[in-house]
C-alpha cells in the first residue's frame, strides 16, 4: 500500500508594499492616525528641552500623551464620538500654539513670552491640523471609498505624514526661546561636555543689557571679564558685523566655494568653505570657514559666521578670546555623505557604512544679528556641539536679545 504525503504549499512571501497597503486599508483613519502619532512625538520630543519650568512640562507632557494615545486608536477605527473628541484636543492644541506665538501662555510658567514660529512647533502644529482635516473628512465621508480603493497609495501617504515628525523631532531639541524678564533670554543645551541632556544657565551680574547690533558695542559688566578680554571680544564683534554681510546671498557664496551642509531642516543652515578651513587666517570675516544662514524666514538670511580652528587642532588649542564671554565648542558626533551631514554616530561613536565621520575642529559663533544668548552662542540641542570638560553651556544674560 503506498503512502500519499502531501508537501505543505509554500507560503508567500510577505512584500514590504502588503504592509503598506494594509496600512491603506484603513483610509482616513490612516492619515488621522499617522499625523497625530507624529504631532505626539514632536511634543514628546520637547518636553526636555523645558526640563526647568515644571508647568511647561506638564503641558507638554498632557498633550504628547493626548496625541499619541489617540493615533494609536484612530487606527483601531473607532467611532463617530471617539474621532470628534480627538479633533476637537487637536483643534484645543492648535489654537494654543497661535497663542503662544502671538502672545504667549500667561498661565504657564515657561510659556508666558510670545516666541516666533520654529520648525518643531510649526510642523507639530501642521500635523495636528491633517489630522483635524482628515477627522472632518471621515465624519462626512468626503473621499473614504476612493482612498480605500487604493490602499496602496493612501498607505505611502499615512506613511509620508508620520515621517514630517522625524525632522521635526530633532528640531525640538535644538529649539531656541527666551522667557521674558527685560530683555534677557536664555538657552537650552548640554551642561558639560559629554552633552548631558540638563539646562544650563550663565547668570550675569549686571542688569541686563540687550545685544542689538545696531548699536554701539559694549560687553562690559561681566564679572571675571578682563578689559584685554573685552576688548578683543568687541573687536571682533565690531569687524564681523562690518564684514561678513557682503556672504548675505547664498548662490553668491556657493560661486565662491561654500557648501550647505543641508541642516535648514532645524532652523538653521551651516554653509562650509573648504578652502578657507584649510588656510593660516582664524577668526577672519573676510575668509569665514562657515556661514549661518537662519531658515525660518524667506529668503533665509545671514545671522552669523562659524568661525573655526586649523584641522587637528582641539578644545585645549583654542585661543583666550573673550574669557567668560565666549565659548568655543567641537562636533565630534556627525557623519557626512560628502559634503552634507547624514547621520549621527552610534554608541561606540562610529558613523554607518558609506559615512564618513567629521573632524571634532574647534569652533564658535558670531552673531550679526540678535540672539538672546549673546553676539557668541552656540545653537541648541544636537546642533549646539560639545563644549569643554566641566564648562556650563554659555548663555550671556548681560548682552542676550
Amino acid at each position: 500500500m503506498a503512502i500519499v504525503v502531501e508537501r505543505e504549499q509554500p507560503r508567500e512571501r510577505l512584500h514590504p508594499t502588503h504592509a503598506v497597503a494594509a496600512i491603506g486599508a484603513l483610509g482616513w483613519f490612516a492619515i488621522i492616525g499617522s499625523a497625530s502619532l507624529g504631532a505626539g512625538a514632536i511634543h514628546a520630543a520637547a518636553i526636555g528641552v523645558h526640563a526647568e519650568h515644571r508647568q511647561a512640562v506638564i503641558a507638554f507632557t498632557v498633550v504628547a500623551a493626548i496625541q499619541l494615545g489617540f493615533g494609536a486608536v484612530a487606527l483601531a477605527r473607532p467611532g463617530r464620538i471617539v474621532l470628534t473628541l480627538g479633533a476637537l484636543a487637536n483643534v484645543l492644541f492648535i489654537g494654543g500654539w497661535i497663542l503662544a506665538k502671538t502672545a504667549g501662555i500667561g498661565f504657564i510658567d515657561g510659556l508666558g513670552t510670545a516666541e516666533s514660529p520654529q520648525a518643531a512647533d510649526s510642523l507639530a502644529a501642521g500635523l495636528a491640523l491633517v489630522a483635524v482635516l482628515a477627522v472632518g473628512a471621515q465624519l462626512l465621508s468626503l473621499g473614504s471609498l476612493a482612498l480605500e480603493h487604493s490602499p496602496l497609495l493612501t498607505g505611502i501617504t499615512a506613511i509620508l505624514v508620520a515621517t514630517l515628525a522625524l525632522p521635526g523631532m530633532l528640531a525640538a531639541g535644538s529649539h531656541t526661546h527666551a522667557h521674558g524678564e527685560g530683555a534677557a533670554g536664555h538657552s537650552h543645551g548640554a551642561t558639560t561636555g559629554t552633552g548631558d541632556a540638563a539646562a544650563a544657565h550663565s547668570h550675569a551680574v549686571v542688569p541686563p543689557k540687550a545685544y542689538d547690533p545696531a548699536l554701539p558695542i559694549d560687553l562690559g559688566g561681566v564679572d571675571g571679564v578682563s578689559p584685554q578680554q573685552q576688548a578683543k571680544a568687541e573687536n571682533l564683534l565690531a569687524v564681523t558685523l562690518a564684514r561678513l554681510p557682503k556672504f548675505s546671498d547664498p548662490a553668491v557664496d556657493e560661486s565662491m566655494g561654500f557648501v550647505s551642509i543641508g541642516d535648514g531642516f532645524l532652523g538653521y543652515e551651516h554653509y562650509l568653505n573648504a578652502t578657507n578651513m584649510n588656510d593660516d587666517k582664524l577668526l577672519d570675516p573676510d575668509y569665514p570657514e562657515s556661514l549661518v544662514f537662519d531658515t525660518s524666514v524667506t529668503p533665509k538670511k545671514l545671522v552669523a559666521a562659524m568661525f573655526m580652528m586649523n584641522k587637528g587642532d582641539t578644545l585645549a588649542d583654542v585661543p583666550d578670546l573673550g574669557g567668560k564671554l565666549t565659548q568655543w565648542h567641537v562636533h565630534d558626533n556627525l557623519c557626512f555623505a560628502g559634503p552634507r551631514v547624514a547621520g549621527l554616530t552610534n554608541a561606540e561613536g562610529d558613523c554607518a557604512q558609506g559615512l564618513t565621520k567629521g573632524a571634532a575642529t574647534p569652533m564658535i559663533h558670531v552673531w550679526i544679528e540678535s540672539h538672546p544668548c549673546g553676539p557668541f552662542a552656540a545653537l541648541e540641542g544636537v546642533a549646539g556641539g560639545t563644549i569643554a570638560e566641566g564648562e556650563q553651556r554659555l548663555c550671556d544674560h548681560a548682552h542676550g536679545a
